[in-house]
């Protein structure tokens, strides 16, 4: 029995780690110095800082040097696009009309402003980005920024950042892809990817909110984006969010040391609620390649429900059922404004559309649970 709400919102934000939680606290409670200071206090906390960047970069594969935080994936994506194409002169960028806001809407912007021209690469009908079309825009586009995310944080589709990568290299274009959604659920080894920028968000694997990083390729030099202060070895001004930093090293050091066996936990979640889904209800779809273990995040499910009157109160139906879930992305939630990834691969408008994500602490019980509530809320709906 049910006796708490269910969560399955885990693409918006994760629940802290109870590790993460006790890494952080003596950095609350006793360590309170300011990292810029050369006294004691100072240092002791600098200290602790660059051995989370030590962590961070050796689970990455890559230099300290190369690991730069921030207050989060959004912050981090604005650094990558913005200052790379300041530095370099860059006139042409290519990203996906299914890209999350914080790249989209940048690069949108720095068009408007006549930065840059955007071009966006073709997807199909699953949302999967077409790597002829691609290679097309890269050839007639010398000097291209590519942005391009891992993990689509909507439908789960994946990337293969091997072959983009391998594209960007031939044709002399800088890579960045967000990977804010794959980051503690995927292993990213930077010296076998050709990729000049990626991000991360605490939070996104059970660490805290508000603290984030970007890699940045060493071969890539570029200027802050934030400025006032030597923070960050001069590339990021203002005082360190220091129990942020130390929560997210130790929640990826968490997620990478058990990421084999979460995985297979959360994919048994995952599996089984697609497979109740449809047994239990007619006409059930998902969306972009979402029930496609193979080719899609195994944290994500999008799933779209029959056409009825009452779509718009379908989130609400869940939630006063004590199921929390989302309609496309949090990012944009309570607004009235549908979700570009679902429009941007033709979804029916029609039909209520529920991004169900997992985490490790989801169970069984609760996915029976939820596949109860929703046939009761179908029926009520027919």
């Amino acid at each position: 029995m049910i006796q708490q709400r269910v969560y399955l919102d885990n693409a918006a934000t994760t629940p802290l780690d109870r590790a993460v939680i006790e890494a952080m606290l003596p950095m609350m409670e006793k360590n309170f110095g300011n990292p810029s200071s050369i006294h004691a206090h100072g240092r002791e906390v600098r200290n602790a800082i660059e051995r989370a960047r030590k962590t961070v970069a050796g689970l990455l594969n890559t230099s300290p040097a190369e690991i730069f935080f921030t207050s989060g994936g959004t912050e981090a994506d604005n650094t990558a696009i913005a200052c790379s194409i300041e530095e370099y002169g860059i006139k042409h960028a290519v990203t996906s009309s299914l890209e999350h806001h914080a790249v989209l809407h940048t690069l949108e912007h720095l068009q408007k402003i006549g930065k840059i021209k955007l071009s966006l690469v073709n997807v199909d009908e699953k949302g999967h980005i077409d790597l002829n079309h691609l290679e097309e825009l890269l050839k007639t586009n010398p000097n291209t920024l590519v942005s391009l995310m891992h993990g689509n944080n909507e439908i789960g589709n994946l990337l293969d950042m091997e072959k983009v990568g391998e594209l960007c290299k031939e044709y002399g274009a800088t890579f960045h892809s967000d990977t804010v959604q794959t980051m503690g659920h995927y292993k990213h080894d930077l010296q076998k990817l050709n990729i000049d920028f990626i991000v991360g968000a605490g939070h996104k694997f059970h660490g805290p909110k508000g603290a984030g990083f970007l890699y940045i390729n060493a071969d890539k030099k570029i200027h802050p984006f934030i400025h006032g202060g030597s923070q960050e070895r001069n590339m990021r001004g203002g005082t360190e969010n220091v129990y942020g930093i130390i929560g997210l090293a130790k929640a990826l050091e968490i997620a990478y040391n058990d990421m084999d066996a979460h995985r297979k936990h959360i994919e048994s979640v995952k599996s089984y609620m697609i497979e109740k889904l449809k047994t239990s209800f007619d006409d059930i779809q998902f969306n972009g390649d979402s029930d496609n273990l193979e080719k899609s995040l195994y944290t994500v499910l999008n799933v779209s429900f029959p056409p009825s009157e009452e779509a718009d109160m379908f989130l609400f139906n869940l939630d006063i059922n004590k199921i929390s879930a989302s309609g496309g992305s949090a990012c944009t939630s309570g607004s009235n404004i549908g979700s570009h990834v679902l429009g941007g691969i033709g979804a029916d408008p029609n039909r209520p559309s529920v991004r169900f994500s997992f985490s490790k602490y989801n169970t069984i019980e609760e996915i029976d649970y939820v596949i109860e509530k929703l046939n009761q809320i179908l029926k009520v709906e027919a």
